[in-house]
């Protein structure tokens, strides 16, 4: 696999308290300079998307922001917030936050991801924060 495996949990908030956001700058950084790895995507349909949609920022102007710009994530965090005035409520980012925990990968996409790491499937992992932190481990130990 060539490029860089974002390693940066979705879990992961910075200052402004969202989790996934710095996660997407990672990956809208390292693809704006040709080094995001190739199976993933730069801005997805999955948590990208969600971490955008809690925020209500615009997918496209994020991701030409990034590409423009380059920013730090504090300058990127500081461009979100000016997307939404110079504030976002905390209870959208409390939202947006509670979507991403409780979302769960569908069974065939989990035993895939478990099977790859060495774990057994009993259940105990369902969330897709825990599980993406695992198929990120997985394929940065593949890539060595």
């Amino acid at each position: 696999m060539a490029g860089t495996i974002p390693l940066i949990s979705s879990g992961v908030a910075g200052p402004l308290g969202a989790i996934h956001l710095p996660r997407l700058w990672l990956k809208l950084t390292l693809s704006a300079k040709g080094q995001l790895a190739d199976d993933y995507p730069e801005c997805g349909a999955g948590y990208d998307q969600m971490v955008l949609d809690g925020l209500k920022v615009d997918r496209d102007a994020a991701v030409d922001y990034v590409k423009g710009n380059l920013p730090t994530y504090i300058e990127f965090e500081n461009w979100v917030v000016s997307q939404r005035g110079g504030s976002i409520p905390q209870e959208e980012i409390d939202a947006s936050n509670a979507a991403i925990l409780g979302y769960h990968h569908d069974d065939d996409t989990r035993g895939s991801i478990l099977s790859a790491a060495g774990v057994a499937d009993d259940g105990s992992i369902l969330d897709a924060v825990n599980l993406n932190n695992l198929d990120d481990w997985t394929e940065f130990h593949n890539s060595l």
